[in-house]
């Protein structure tokens, strides 16, 4: 029977199929850790306040890459390039999500719209991301080899997602409001689908390295597909709503070490 949990298993018993996966979450987290130091280092004068929130959320990301890459080099593995079309932020960035990296290569200030789209950006795809280490840590939490990086992970998400709620939040009282809904609608729809697209990607490159049957590889990809409708019908409502955390002032202080990595 198919689960997230055999699903994953399989993936990270075999050395080939896990070199794959932690180098593409490698990939991803290293380029969130260099787009979050621009915006830390471009945020307008009137928005000074937030620069250390988003740089430690950068440094946060940063190490999240160095933890999967330690993880491949426990293994005696190296990382390998990462497939275009399994590249979730570049997807993102070519549907117009987020701040493009032309934008961040420049060394001009954004404004103040611009961070909003940043955080309403980031809102949505944090949630995916804490979504993602939740089950994880549900199925893996444990795991000798895997426990205590997801665990580290999944927190620091948990941080991630609470501090775009309270500044989203904060930022929609001082008028705002109508900017953020707007981004965060189209955030959602677009991520719904890129992220449609980089599972069946992702899927079809582990099916080749695992040998996966074709019956075994359809039926995956139309859990895929049932996914997506789902979220296209009504589940992205979940990815754009507000909130006051639990966890306030989550990125307050100083980014929080991973020595063992």
């Amino acid at each position: 029977m198919l689960s997230a949990r055999s699903l994953f298993q399989e993936i990270i018993d075999n050395d080939d199929s896990f070199q794959l996966f932690c180098s593409i979450a490698a990939s991803g987290e290293a380029q969130g850790g260099w787009e979050n130091a621009r915006i830390a280092a471009l945020v307008p004068d009137s928005m000074r306040a937030l620069a250390p929130k988003i740089a430690r959320h950068g440094a946060d990301e940063d190490k999240h890459g160095r933890i999967f890459r330690a993880l491949l080099k426990k293994r005696g593995l190296e990382a390998v390039p990462v497939p275009p079309e399994t590249d979730y932020t570049m997807l993102l960035e070519q549907r117009g999500i987020g701040l493009t990296h032309e934008k961040l290569r420049r060394d001009e200030p954004l404004d103040e719209e611009d961070i909003v789209v940043y955080l309403s950006h980031s809102r949505v795809t944090e949630q995916r991301a804490a979504d993602q280490m939740e089950m994880l840590v549900k199925y893996f939490g444990d795991h000798p080899e895997l426990g205590k990086a997801i665990r580290m992970i999944c927190d620091d998400e948990d941080n991630h997602l609470a501090y775009c709620h309270e500044e989203l939040l904060r930022l929609a009282a001082e008028g705002h409001g109508r900017t953020i809904h707007g981004v965060l609608r189209q955030s959602a729809l677009a991520e719904i689908a890129v992220y449609r697209d980089v599972s069946l990607a992702v899927m079809g490159h582990m099916g080749r390295l695992l040998h996966w049957p074709r019956a075994k590889s359809a039926a995956l990809a139309a859990g895929i597909h049932g996914m997506y409708a789902y979220e296209r019908f009504g589940g992205w409502h979940t990815m754009v709503s507000l909130r006051m955390p639990t966890r306030r002032g989550a990125l307050d202080g100083p980014p929080t070490a991973a020595p063992a990595y």
